[in-house]
């Protein structure tokens, strides 16, 4: 009923002169990242003294809020740190299905 088509294979891979600016990109996005990374380790002090003020006040809510505001700065610098990492394992992932 219907011809069968053959289909060939595909190759398509990132290209980093196609576009112009896109070294400009880089560099901002190197930027963020710094960026990122100074406020997760300024976010980590704050949230390290309120931890502590929390504790020695005996605010158990304050304590807790403090250890939670410490983890969460910890996974921003882990996702900031990792990113590039991150993309090109999946990248990798995706390219051997």
């Amino acid at each position: 009923m219907f011809p069968h088509r053959i289909l060939t294979d595909i190759s398509i891979t990132p290209n980093a002169n196609g576009l112009p600016g896109i070294e400009q990109l880089r560099s901002v996005v190197g930027a963020v990242m710094t960026v990122g990374l100074i406020l997760a380790v300024l976010a980590l002090i704050v949230a390290a003294i309120v931890w502590a003020f929390g504790s020695n006040s005996s605010n158990p809510h304050l304590a807790g809020r403090g250890k939670t505001g410490v983890l969460v700065s910890l996974a921003a610098a882990i996702v900031c740190g990792g990113s590039v990492a991150l993309v090109n394992f999946f990248w990798n992932v995706g390219q051997s299905v």
